[in-house]
Parts: C-alpha cells; structure tokens; sequence
C-alpha cells in the first residue's frame, strides 16, 4: 500500500473561543515545493508550529511517509526528516557563526545518515557555503545584516538533513537582491543541490510567504488560507484567477 509523502488531516487548533486552524486536510507530494498564502492571522504559521511540533493539535492526524506523528516532540520531528525555519530568527548571538549551525549537525538524524565522513566542522561550513555567507563563519551571529541571518536559518535547517523543509516568510524584511539570493538557494536546494554530497533529489518544501510575486515563480503549487482554512488549493496560474482568493486576499488591483 502505497501512501501520500506528506499528509495532514482534519488538523484542527483552537486558542480559547478562537479556533487558528480548523479542520485542515491537504496532501503533498515527494518533490514538490507548495506556497501556502493568506491574510494575516489566517492560521499559516499555527500550521507550520503544528507540523513541527511545537503546538499540539486539538484533532486531526499529521502523517509522514505514512506515519502518525502527530504530537511528537519538535526534536522527534527534526528526527523523522522535517525541519522549519520561522519568521523570528533566534540565533546563539555571541556565538560564531560556524557554530549556531554546528549545533543542528550534531542532531541524531544529522549523526546517523552515514555517508558523510567529514568533521561537525567542516559540514558546518558546506552549509553556509550553500546559502553563502561561509566568508563570516567565524564572525559573531550578531554582526549579520537581516538578510544574512534568514540565510543562517536555513544553514541550521539543512544541516539536520531534512526530507520536508518548511519555511516560514524567508524574504520578509529581504530587500530585492537579498530576496534573489535567497531565492537562488531555495531553488538550488530543492533541485538536489545539497551540500557535502551528491543528492539525485532535494527536500519537498512548504513556503509561507507575503511576497507573491517571488514566491509564484519558485512554487508548484499554492494552498490558500483564510480563517483558519483552505479556500483554495491549485497551481499559481489557477490561484491567481480564482475569485475566493481575490475577494480574500490578493485583491482585484493585483490580477
């Protein structure tokens, strides 16, 4: 029996009389990079803190490759293969920069996947080299513009080997050359680029993100939220026509 790479079902979170996230199925598959788009206070990020663990579900089952995670520890989740950034970066300030990403290289999924023989060190620094910023590995977190530090994140995430990369608004703050940049890596990462070794594919990836206009370009597909819902599930050319996600959310100004 075969089953959906990713899966989450009837996910519902409610926060006292409000309810975040309501009854939320959708499924992705191995590859794809999926957009997921709304207002403000749509639910999006509760989502994303679901699927990592970091809030428990109400109800509804979330599933990998088949398997009931539901609940698990958000380091049992980085375990299994999934792995998120998230909109407020926190990184160990007075550290190197070398070593908020060594921290994550010495997880037990990053440990165990066996076909590296490098130094914590020296993977490390491949995954700045990705993102590229391995030129400062040796400075001070603090001293990294806003940019940079987005690209720090998503070192740390990488290095966990993830199978399924969430990223929660990567260019927001970004100006335009940050967002190109970065933008630059997602698809490079996604395209199997990986650092360390060769890979024939790289992770499936949910993206939210505000900035439509780079975000369609880089996306397979597009979940819309609104009040704690899907309103609208498609490629980003059958979003952008559909008259619920206008009235919603991208405004008839934008079409």
């Amino acid at each position: 029996m075969s089953y959906p790479f990713f899966e989450v079902e009837n996910l519902t979170k409610r926060f006292g009389g409000l309810t975040a996230v309501n009854r939320v199925s959708f499924q992705i598959g191995r590859d794809e990079i999926v957009g997921l788009i709304g207002p403000n206070g749509a639910g999006k990020t509760t989502l994303l803190r679901l699927i990592t663990g970091i809030l428990r579900p109400d109800s509804g089952r979330v599933r990998f490759k088949g398997k009931d995670i539901t609940g698990f520890k958000p380091w049992a989740i980085v375990d299994q293969g999934i792995t998120g950034t998230f909109q407020i970066t926190r990184p160990f300030r007075r550290l190197p920069i070398i070593a908020n990403v060594m921290v994550p290289c010495l997880c037990p999924r990053a440990l165990k996947r066996g076909e590296w023989v490098k130094k914590i060190e020296a993977k490390a620094q491949d995954a700045l080299e990705f993102v590229g910023i391995s030129d400062m590995a040796l400075e001070k977190a603090s001293s990294l513009s806003h940019g940079d530090l987005k690209r720090l994140e998503i070192a740390k995430a990488i290095a966990t080997e993830p199978e399924l990369l969430l990223l929660d608004e990567p260019f927001g703050g970004l100006n335009p050359a940050e967002t190109e940049l970065l933008a630059k890596s997602i698809r490079r990462l996604h395209k199997g680029g990986r650092f360390g070794r060769l890979h024939s594919e790289g992770p499936t990836m949910i993206i939210i993100e505000h900035k439509l206009a780079e975000l369609m370009k880089i996306v397979d597909r597009v979940i819309v939220f609104h009040f704690g819902e899907v309103i609208a599930d498609g490629t980003p050319e059958e979003i952008v026509k559909d008259e619920r996600v206008i009235e919603a959310y991208i405004g008839k100004e934008v079409i």
